[in-house]
């Protein structure tokens, strides 16, 4: 939508907003203030001649505008700006970096008033001023006025940064600060143009209800998993990229093989069940365990607790599948076995289905069965690794013997639709940005699917697993079948596809993310957050001399306390006091978000949280 009221802050001699107002369409409404007051500007000729041009224009002029006191300045009903724009910002005279950073700062918190929901906040910086890797040469970060920092002040993020060319405002003359004769180097000067970002609070756990029978249990979402467990894009009715991704391979698929699909349950299982033996783990610590409380509440419609986000999760257990193990076949044993409370888990995978689905009397062998839905489990904070994805299941079943042609058959298929899918986006004529490696392992059959790519610029050209296809021979699940498993990280098939290098943003809650997908194609993907600043702190502590240390566990926490703005856990150092033998582990944290505004200050605290956190979980003490 076409901007209606404009805001402009900081003029010097009105040039600039004189020189828009003769682009603009006369329904657009401008304000044009500066901090002066108008009789500093009485015997400045050229200023006089902008304002008269503003006038006639009906434009509504302002002085002894302060930037840093927007709502000062305007009543609440003559807010709501659609853009506001400040031009090479300064405190004059010789104002160091760090009084720049303070105006930068109080200027977006005062803009935060009186924006649109949906507006933008443009400032234009002399070369080297913003900071960003769009400055040529870039400046230490230190050295800079670290523009997207000081916009986070104020719930802002940088959402597109371009040159600032004085030729496309014809008139436009700049002034230096309060209108001197010296005027800024506009040589490489850059515009820059913020947008508000979603809030860090309200990120609290909600309260899902599930009822068995007629008893309702309650458990809050893990931590590290906030935000992602009812968000299965696959069923959404919008265009999300994983939703396209999966809906095209499938489409691809069913050009090959009889295709059947099935419908997934909501992803809890029960502790014990039978299930887990398919899902090859290393160890069942990798999965969320929740412990399901009895709920009393009377109404089916009541929330339970006190987080704004709570909600009831109106779903059966019997239509979930659960706690269907051979110990508790009859429903008043699940129910006693229920009583107060009972402990399952997160699906860690689809594989655990595989049983279900070859034992059900509507299997049909020949037919490429396909399973897909979200899966969960825990895992180090590393780039290409996420604790939530979504997981497709391809299960074919043979009564023929595996060695006959139909599994190279499907693996050649398989590749070429992986290698179309993913290089789609890549310009006509140019070399694929993508490559698919079927790697054998060392039992000759199994495959690990290998996607070699450059999308992410060098750091990002490796090998990323993708998935695995798995065989079993005739007998060894179903008598006289054999059976071909493929399994592949839909999330990661969707990054690939269309470029996108940070899988958080596929769950982001900003609408302007979906607002980069055209039902049904694949192009590459624009980020609405450009450049966000990280942040780095090292953290020391002693080891429990009589307890195990669990990294595992410490990657999870540090994602669950800092919302997943934790990118990077870097192992130190590991110290041994030389007198009493204790041990140090030293790590270094950096953090940086994907969609929000992160701040230094909101950085700290989450630091100081951790080390409280990892103290009382996992009985380690901080140095």
């Amino acid at each position: 939508m076409a901007p209606r009221r404009l805001l402009l802050v900081g003029e010097g001699n009105f040039s600039f907003a004189a020189a828009l107002s003769k682009t603009l369409d006369p329904s657009i409404r401008i304000t044009a203030t500066c901090f002066q007051c108008s009789s500093e500007l009485a015997g400045d000729p050229v200023a006089q001649e902008n304002l008269q041009c503003l006038r006639e224009r009906g434009a509504d002029v302002r002085f002894g505008v302060d930037c840093t006191q927007l709502a000062d300045a305007f009543e609440t009903h003559d807010r709501e700006f659609d853009r506001i724009y400040f031009n090479f910002p300064h405190c004059g005279r010789k104002a160091g970096i760090a009084e720049n950073r303070k105006l930068l700062a109080k200027f977006f918190q005062s803009s935060a008033d009186v924006l649109a929901e949906e507006g933008e906040v443009h400032v234009a910086l002399c070369r080297g001023q913003g900071g960003t890797p769009a400055d040529k040469p870039t400046r230490e970060w230190n050295n800079s006025w670290q523009v997207v920092g000081m916009a986070a002040l104020g719930g802002f993020i940088l959402s597109d940064v371009h040159p600032f060319i004085c030729e496309s405002v014809p008139g436009y003359k700049c002034t230096g600060y309060r209108s001197q004769n010296k005027t800024f180097n506009l040589e490489g000067a850059l515009n820059h143009v913020f947008t508000r970002s979603l809030p860090f609070e309200g990120s609290q756990p909600r309260i899902f209800r599930i009822k068995l029978g007629d008893q309702w249990f309650s458990f809050p979402e893990p931590e590290a998993l906030i935000g992602k467990l009812s968000r299965d894009f696959l069923e959404a009715p919008f265009s999300h990229p994983v939703k396209t991704i999966n809906e095209k391979l499938i489409a691809e698929l069913g050009k090959v093989f009889p295709v059947k699909r099935l419908k997934c349950s909501y992803p809890l299982l029960p502790l014990g069940g039978s299930a887990f033996t398919s899902w090859n783990c290393d160890s069942l610590s990798e999965a969320f365990w929740i412990n399901l409380r009895e709920d009393t509440s009377n109404s089916e419609f009541q929330n339970v607790g006190t987080a704004p986000d709570t909600k009831d999760f109106l779903v059966s257990f019997s239509e979930l599948n659960l706690l269907r193990t051979p110990e508790r076949d009859s429903r008043e044993k699940v129910q006693e076995g229920l009583s107060g409370q009972a402990r399952v888990c997160l699906r860690p995978s689809l594989l655990i289905h595989l049983q279900a689905v070859i034992q059900a009397p509507d299997f049909l062998p020949g037919s490429l069965h396909i399973l897909s839905g979200p899966v969960f489990r825990k895992c180090y904070i590393l780039p290409f690794t996420m604790p939530a994805f979504h997981e497709t299941l391809l299960i074919l079943g043979l009564n023929e013997d595996l060695k006959d042609g139909c599994f190279q058959s499907l693996l050649h298929h398989l590749k070429n639709i992986l290698s179309d899918l993913l290089t789609q986006t890549g310009l006509e004529g140019s070399k694929p940005r993508n490559s698919v490696e079927f790697t054998f392992q060392a039992n000759g059959e199994d495959v690990m699917i290998n996607v070699k790519s450059e999308n992410f610029g060098t750091d990002g050209a490796k090998d990323l697993n993708i998935g695995s296809v798995i065989k079993a021979a005739a007998g060894s699940m179903r008598k006289d079948q054999g059976f071909v498993f493929v399994s592949m990280n839909l999330d990661l098939l969707a990054m690939l596809a269309w470029g996108i290098s940070d899988w958080r943003i596929l769950w982001t809650f900003d609408s302007r993310f979906l607002k980069n997908f055209v039902p049904g194609k694949i192009e590459p993907f624009q980020s609405y957050s450009l450049y966000p600043p990280t942040y780095v702190h090292d953290i020391s502590f002693w080891l429990d001399e009589k307890k195990e240390f669990d990294e595992l566990e410490f990657h999870t926490v540090a994602r669950a306390v800092s919302q997943d703005t934790v990118i990077s856990v870097q192992f130190l150092s590991r110290f041994q006091h030389p007198e009493t033998g204790r041990v140090s582990l030293c790590y270094r944290m950096t953090y940086q978000t994907c969609d929000k505004a992160l701040t230094k200050q909101q950085v700290m605290s989450m630091q100081s949280q951790f080390r409280k956190t990892i103290e009382q979980l996992l009985n380690v003490i901080p140095r």
